[in-house]
């Protein structure tokens, strides 16, 4: 088995805070280059509704901004010391975007947090590292967020 490129999407909450060291340590143990993407969700796809293009273009610019700095910022610890890692933020829908991203990328591996979501929240977020194990063309490691883990 060879892994070479591994994935790892992230949406700064609590279950990609806790999978990072797995793809970090993965990406060290096989000699991998880390991708580190964010997808901004985009809105108007998502729900259909009509939003002002210049409004929502003004979004997506401050937005992406954002979270480029946040990926540098909340995993700068953690990377410390690994320099074979690659940032990118995308936008669309969450697990298109990822599934995409790992099959147009050739990846060898995703590791993904996921937040255990119950009830109406699911029902309206569906579960993004379940739709990406479905999909994905390559193994998906999942991360369960510890407060759903007990």
């Amino acid at each position: 088995m060879e892994i070479k490129r591994i994935l790892f999407p992230t949406d700064f909450m609590e279950g990609t805070v806790q999978a990072v060291p797995y793809a970090v340590d993965l990406a060290k143990k096989y000699g991998a280059r880390l991708f580190i993407i964010h997808v901004i969700h985009e809105v108007t796809r998502a729900t259909g509704l009509y939003v002002p293009h210049i409004t929502i273009d003004e979004l997506y610019k401050t937005m992406e901004a954002e979270a480029e700095k946040e990926i540098t910022r909340v995993y700068l610890e953690e990377l410390r010391g690994f320099d074979d890692v690659e940032y990118r933020v995308l936008k669309g829908i969450p697990y298109e975007e990822i599934i995409g991203f790992a099959r147009d990328n050739a990846m060898d591996m995703i590791v993904m947090g996921t937040h255990g979501r119950k009830g109406l929240d699911r029902l309206f977020f569906g579960s993004t590292a379940e739709k990406v194990v479905k999909g994905a063309p390559c193994p998906v490691l999942t991360v369960r967020a510890k407060e759903f883990s007990e």
